[in-house]
């Protein structure tokens, strides 16, 4: 059974990744930072559904608490699919911007990134079949007011993606970029009423997890062995 690790699976995006990773029959490792008890109840609930899944918590900004987190996990075999789904938010206009905000925002979704994923890559080279599935942003794409850090830290994933999928075509691993627009979730609920969804997004809805879910599922198969190296937009005809 080929294992994925979800970071940032408590939270609306990342369970319902989870949830459908579980179900094409991998075992999926939820990760959460401090929520462990709500990543555990979305593991006992794939479990309670025939699937298989653990929980784990970790900081992935802490270099070398994710390094012994890597490795205890690798201590079972090698992760074959990996879905960087951790980020944040930090809002505020650049030039009121505190360099805290920038810098967290930064730590969790590039170097958070880094950290998680660089030790996974030989063990899973070494299985000459991978998938690595990047969750970025429609901001990295055409910017939004109050995120230049967050746009930032996401473009920075893009960049990475492209570098990183030339390095491993060789070896069987595929590496994409998932772009989501404005998602229904806590997160995006305190952002965006519904007068702005319907004047920003032409199809005037948010999205769902679920249909991003879809769509990371579908790189994580074998059916997309062929594409890797893409920024691929979910976001209602937004960009």
């Amino acid at each position: 059974m080929k294992r994925a690790l979800v970071t940032g699976g408590s939270g609306a995006i990342g369970a319902a990744i989870c949830s459908r990773l579980a179900a094409d029959g991998l075992h999926t490792i939820v990760h959460a930072n401090s929520r462990l008890a709500e990543a555990e109840r979305i593991a006992a609930g794939i479990r309670r559904s025939g699937g298989a899944a653990q929980a784990v918590a970790f900081d992935i900004t802490d270099a070398e608490r994710t390094a012994a987190a890597v490795q205890e996990l690798l201590a079972a075999g090698p992760l074959q699919v990996l879905v960087n789904n951790a980020g944040i938010h930090d809002d505020a206009v650049l030039p009121g911007m505190k360099r805290e905000q920038w810098t967290r925002v930064i730590d969790v979704s590039l170097h958070g990134f880094f950290n998680v994923t660089q030790p996974l890559l030989l063990p899973m080279m070494a299985t000459r079949w991978g998938r690595i599935i990047n969750l970025s942003s429609v901001a990295a794409l055409i910017g939004n007011r109050g995120q230049a850090n967050y746009a930032a830290a996401k473009a920075g994933l893009h960049g990475a993606t492209k570098s990183l999928a030339i390095e491993l075509a060789s070896r069987g691993v595929t590496v994409n970029a998932v772009a989501p627009g404005i998602i229904a979730s806590a997160m995006a609920s305190g952002a965006f009423d519904t007068e702005a969804i319907a004047r920003l997004v032409p199809m005037k809805r948010a999205g769902r997890p679920q249909e991003v879910a879809e769509l990371v599922a579908f790189l994580a198969s074998e059916q997309a062995g062929y594409i890797s190296g893409q920024i691929i937009s979910i976001n209602g005809a937004m960009a």
